[in-house]
């Protein structure tokens, strides 16, 4: 439970006067908001991790600029405010986020560790010009994101991961570069514009609906719209020559794969569990990418597999339709140690250039049960728990397969 937030205005002024007299430098309003600041937060008591306000003693003669955990500042004023220790040991705070946090008007960077602090954002951060970072991760904030925030004239970076705010992601007008509002209960489309620099932009675990925006800031860099409601095809992506991590994993996105994603710089690519078609690009392999991650697992590709995605290190094409024999290529690559894990399973494929009892690398996982194999090469020991203990499908599937590849009541 957080203190009152009262505070007795000949109580202020004494204080006030103790700091004036002491010759401490810090600003009278800046002094006075962390008063206010402190009354509306408490620390959640903890045997393992000291207490964060232990040094915020309003009654000793110390400049809080100097003593005062959390508290950083340039010529008498409150620039830097970190709330809480962020120690893993620690269990944070509790209470609300005073508005007075406004009256720090120097402020560039509002950091708010985990914790169980609750309640909305303060409205009049908005006013608070020269802020450039604001991180309110992992409490249990609640209410519409204040839209004038999105306004801010010299804010990059804005982090509002895992709390639980709600409505609508206002649009953006200011130099944003670092986007994060990953696990909250945000809902509604994506702004259709979006600032021309951003560089990074976390918007899964919501409740997001609707289509991509039908432009993308070209510097994107980081996209992720995991685990939320939308889909459509990805059209907007494929001018992104930057972007080198993509993740829109366990959505309704459909249609056909765009080509030009598939390159060495886009390391990791994760549109698992949608409803993409069509077949595995056909291009010329990669060259071998040293930590490259491709999952277009659970989704709805057919055809041939194709020899493009031979130089990803972690590559899971399982619960598919593909069909025909794997290619040469994927063997070699895992046995020359480039591809470490390599999951075929649940499709339809007829053969595998292994043979039966074949040694793999230490470190390889492949695994290709319930196919269409006459005998499969590879036991169940490299498969995950999900692929089943059948090795290969059932020969009815298979013969209904080839003779209606198109049919999906065998999946």
């Amino acid at each position: 439970m957080a203190k009152s937030s009262f505070l007795s205005p000949l109580y202020l002024i004494l204080i006030l006067l103790t700091y004036s007299v002491s010759g401490n430098r810090i600003n009278p309003s800046d002094l006075a908001a962390l008063h206010q600041i402190q009354d509306s937060l408490t620390d959640i008591p903890s045997a393992a991790a000291a207490l964060f306000f232990s040094t915020w003693d309003f009654s000793a003669a110390a400049d809080p600029c100097y003593s005062f955990a959390g508290v950083t500042c340039s010529s008498s004023r409150v620039t830097i405010l970190a709330l809480g220790t962020g120690h893993s040991d620690s269990p944070g705070l509790a209470g609300t986020l005073s508005p007075a946090i406004a009256d720090l008007t120097e402020l560039t960077q509002l950091i708010l560790f985990s914790g169980i602090v609750t309640g909305p954002i303060p409205p009049a951060l908005a006013s608070l010009r020269n802020l450039k970072v604001i991180s309110l991760t992992n409490n249990r904030l609640t209410g519409r994101i204040p839209p004038q925030i999105f306004s801010l004239p010299n804010l990059h970076t804005l982090d509002l991961s895992r709390n639980q705010l709600s409505g609508d992601i206002p649009p953006a007008t200011n130099q944003l570069k670092v986007l994060v509002l990953a696990s909250n209960r945000l809902s509604g489309q994506i702004p259709r514009t979006q600032p021309a620099q951003l560089l990074h932009l976390d918007l899964s675990n919501n409740f997001l609906t609707g289509d991509l925006p039908p432009q993308m800031p070209s510097a994107l860099r980081y996209l992720s719209v995991s685990n939320n409601r939308m889909w459509g095809p990805l059209k907007s992506l494929q001018p992104l020559a930057e972007l080198a991590y993509l993740d829109l994993s366990m959505n309704k996105f459909g249609g056909a794969l765009p080509w030009s994603l598939f390159r060495p710089t886009l390391t990791s690519l994760l549109l698992q569990r949608n409803n993409f078609s069509g077949g595995v690009p056909r291009l010329e392999p990669w060259s071998p990418v040293v930590g490259s991650t491709v999952d277009l697992s659970h989704n709805s590709l057919s055809g041939d597999l194709t020899a493009a995605l031979t130089g990803v290190e972690t590559l899971f094409l399982n619960n598919n339709r593909l069909s025909g024999a794997v290619p040469e290529e994927y063997v070699g690559s895992v046995e020359a140690g480039t591809m470490k894990t390599l999951y075929l399973q649940h499709n339809y494929l007829t053969g595998l250039a292994l043979e039966v009892g074949s040694t793999l690398p230490a470190a390889a996982a492949v695994c290709v049960s319930y196919n269409c194999m006459a005998v499969p090469p590879l036991g169940l020991a490299a498969c995950p728990a999900s692929a089943g203990d059948q090795l290969s499908r059932p020969a009815y599937q298979c013969s209904a397969f080839r003779n209606n590849p198109r049919s999906n009541s065998l999946d």
